[in-house]
């Protein structure tokens, strides 16, 4: 199973950094591969919300929706893949540290991340979008600061 994970720190409290977090349309912003994302449940997110988003790795379009199954802000939620070509996981997490926050960002897939383009591919597709997931997150921290 590939994993990426990737972390940040961004000088402001865990509180901030996931209310921007939470937000579905807020993702593509910061998130390099993500073309659009937008919440398709009512009500406020929690455990059960579903989030519907495209994404794109390198030039593939990949739609996806996702379930969230664990919700505990201001700290950690994880989503599954209900429908998507590559079925996955995502972690994010939010950890006091100093006088910030440790962003972590996690994608498991089961069959990996290059099963669209084909076995072998995972190792080559699973190192590019690493490095698109650290840019995203330093994205992320400066999106995060220039706004306060």
């Amino acid at each position: 199973m590939p994993t990426v994970e990737q972390s940040v720190e961004i000088a402001l409290p865990p509180k901030d950094v996931w209310e921007y977090l939470s937000v579905a349309e807020n993702w593509p912003n910061w998130e390099n591969s993500m073309v659009e994302c937008k919440q398709i449940t009512d009500g406020p997110m929690g455990v059960g919300s579903r989030w519907h988003g495209v994404s794109r790795i390198l030039g593939k379009r990949l739609e996806w929706t996702s379930e969230f199954t664990e919700y505990d802000p201001p700290r950690s939620s994880k989503s599954t893949s209900v429908e998507s070509p590559v079925s996955f996981s995502q972690t994010t997490t939010c950890e006091e540290v100093g006088d910030g926050t440790r962003v972590t960002y996690r994608l498991d897939s089961e069959s990996g991340l290059g099963g669209v383009f084909g076995k072998m591919a995972d190792p080559i597709v699973t190192k590019a979008f690493s490095r698109t997931v650290r840019v995203s997150l330093e994205n992320l921290a400066d999106i995060l600061v220039h706004a306060e």
